[in-house]
């Protein structure tokens, strides 16, 4: 570890121990002990953000992202820290992108026409105080993404973080409200409580100040958002296949596959799941992974012991969930040397470590007669998720007969899975992407409310 690593790391841990100390103490930058009251300070402070010009606004943004920036490694460290999931260099890179590419005040527009009868407009404004459930696997990245997004729209947010990645979550808030004060904005844009519940969660669901809820998570914490009353905004599962057809440049598709599935230990939602290759191509394409792209291929026997591991009587175990594919073959007592970044094997789509979302580098790969047959493959092992789908093929109708079959929000061509994301693709950068509920990638504009402003028999000047 360099000098400079080391000081970032006592900084984590003095900013951990300091944290911990302070747990008893609320209302310190938007953290409360009280659901109730955290609502109530995040309405107060949305009534500012509303009469906040948008210059203002944007910086105020301005000012989180240069924190964002600054705070990039602690945050990374606190993630991987606390939660025991991830990849702090792959962290670091993330939160860069959520300062770099996350849309601001740009987003908000006014859509107008104008005629003989006078001029209309559509204007975005916002919603008031919106709740938000956050997980564990991207803590501090989602808290942010949301709050710059809820806030550009001129809303305030009250979070009720996954418990696991509370501490990491709080510094976040923390860091979002001093970058306000600190450009003239007010306190507790972003609230939260110290200690994150079901019953928190169901407080902030059904209290009359939140009318709009983003939830980030799995399908259990969805269905509850959109079973509350409440308009909701679900970003939900999914179990990304990888299809590779015989027009494919294998050797790119190898490392492209392995790239975005070992990103941040497979944490993202949109990672690469699971291949499906057609007959032809399965052979070379295993064999640049294996060989040029540090992953171990697995027999039948390390197969059984490894879903017997992360699948812990048929669960998804979750000490195994962001963890490397090194620290997964240790569990089974595999030693590999340090260059191994991902785990393999041959099999069906049946397969519990094919089928199942496991959010860890594993790479199952299956085996299909022909096109065709990779597409029906593919479509059943997304499970319905509608989340996000990628291709490997030079053929242009294969690409469009695969994108009409699988109906994700995200499909990536002959590229990295988190290329969707912005990181080496052209777009912007979210974290709350809102497959399930139909929003697609969110951003600020998905925060607002559609208002129509009509001036009759005026205001044309043709």
């Amino acid at each position: 570890m360099s000098v400079n690593e080391q000081m970032v790391q006592d900084i984590v841990q003095e900013v951990m121990a300091k944290m911990q100390i302070a747990s008893d103490v609320s209302g310190d930058r938007g953290v409360f002990t009280d659901m109730n009251e955290a609502i109530e300070a995040a309405k107060k402070s949305q009534k500012i953000v509303a009469r906040m010009s948008l210059d203002h606004r944007e910086k105020v943004i301005s000012n989180i992202r240069k924190k964002i920036k600054e705070n990039a490694e602690i945050l990374a460290r606190m993630g991987v820290q606390e939660t025991g999931m991830g990849n702090v260099g792959h962290k670091i890179l993330k939160h860069q992108l959520v300062a770099e590419k996350t849309p601001g005040t740009e987003d908000i527009t006014t859509t107008a026409w104008s005629g003989d009868r006078g001029l209309t407009l559509i204007e975005m404004g916002p919603f008031g105080v919106i709740g938000a459930i956050t997980p564990c696997t991207n803590p501090s990245e989602t808290v942010l993404c949301n709050t710059i997004g809820m806030f550009a729209a001129g809303n305030t947010v009250v979070f009720n973080p996954h418990p696991a990645a509370i501490k990491t979550s709080i510094y976040a808030i923390n860091l979002v409200n001093e970058a306000s004060v600190e450009a003239g904005g007010p306190d507790n844009i972003a609230c939260t409580v110290e200690h994150p519940t079901l019953e928190t969660s169901n407080i902030m669901m059904k209290h009359p100040a939140i009318q709009l809820i983003a939830a980030t998570g799995g399908p259990g914490v969805v269905t509850a958002v959109l079973s509350s009353g409440r308009r909701g905004i679900g970003a939900g599962a999914g179990n990304p296949p990888a299809l590779v057809d015989e027009t494919a440049d294998i050797r790119k598709a190898a490392e492209d596959i392995v790239n975005g599935c070992t990103f941040d230990n497979n944490l993202p939602c949109i990672a690469e799941k699971e291949i499906v290759a057609v007959d032809s191509v399965v052979d070379e394409l295993m064999n640049y992974m294996i060989n040029e792209q540090g992953c171990y291929l697995i027999s039948k026997e390390e197969q059984d012991a490894l879903t017997a591991v992360v699948l812990k009587d048929g669960k998804l175990n979750r000490k195994c969930v962001g963890r490397d594919a090194k620290t997964l073959l240790g569990m089974i007592g595999i030693t590999v040397p340090d260059n191994i970044r991902c785990i393999t094997f041959e099999g069906p789509k049946e397969h519990p470590l094919i089928a199942t979302e496991l959010m860890m580098p594993i790479l199952g790969v299956v085996r299909a007669k022909d096109f065709d047959d990779a597409v029906e493959q593919a479509v059943w092992l997304e499970h319905g998720n509608r989340h996000s789908a990628h291709i490997h093929s030079k053929n242009v109708d294969n690409i469009t007969k695969y994108a009409k079959a699988i109906d994700t929000a995200i499909l990536v061509k002959n590229g990295p899975s988190y290329a969707a994301l912005g990181f080496g693709g052209e777009g912007f950068c979210t974290f709350t992407i809102a497959s399930r509920t139909g929003e697609g990638l969110t951003s600020a504009s998905t925060f607002t409310k559609r208002r129509r402003c009509v001036m009759t028999d005026s205001l044309c000047i043709r």
